[in-house]
């Protein structure tokens, strides 16, 4: 397996809450490409599907791809933020997050909300489903 192991011991359940997070901090917030993709192969299996609202991307180096031009795209200072611990049974774990700049200790303004929504596969991610809040009035 990995240098990370995501399984539970007694239950057999992964441990979603630090599969979910890893995936925020070293793939989403990671801004070196190389160590993304370090983390990608750790985290992911090896023919990942992630699901966005607008399109469905097939592959570790383009799921690094789509981290990488979304940090560019924001800025520097963006980040994703886990709100609360991920859920999970049965193989299928959900982590909701905040995203925006992050200016100070405890986050900066949210610009989007949502959740990741998970299949884990022998302690790894095969498919990700990405969940956008609609955006508050």
């Amino acid at each position: 397996m990995s240098s990370t192991d995501h399984t539970a011991s007694s239950s057999g359940e992964p441990d979603y809450d630090g599969l979910l997070r890893a995936n925020l901090e070293r793939v989403f917030n990671e801004r070196d490409a190389g160590k993304r993709a370090a983390a990608i192969a750790d985290l992911f299996v090896a023919d990942p599907v992630m699901y966005e609202p607008a399109a469905i991307v097939r592959g570790r180096a383009a799921i690094s791809e789509v981290a990488g031009k979304l940090l560019e795209q924001f800025g520097p200072a963006f980040r994703f933020r886990p709100e609360g611990d991920a859920v999970g049974h049965h193989g299928l774990g959900v982590l909701r997050w905040q995203a925006g700049p992050d200016a100070s200790p405890n986050g900066g303004p949210v610009a989007v909300t949502g959740s990741d929504a998970a299949e884990i596969v022998d302690g790894r991610i095969a498919r990700l489903w990405v969940l956008l809040d609609p955006p508050k009035a």
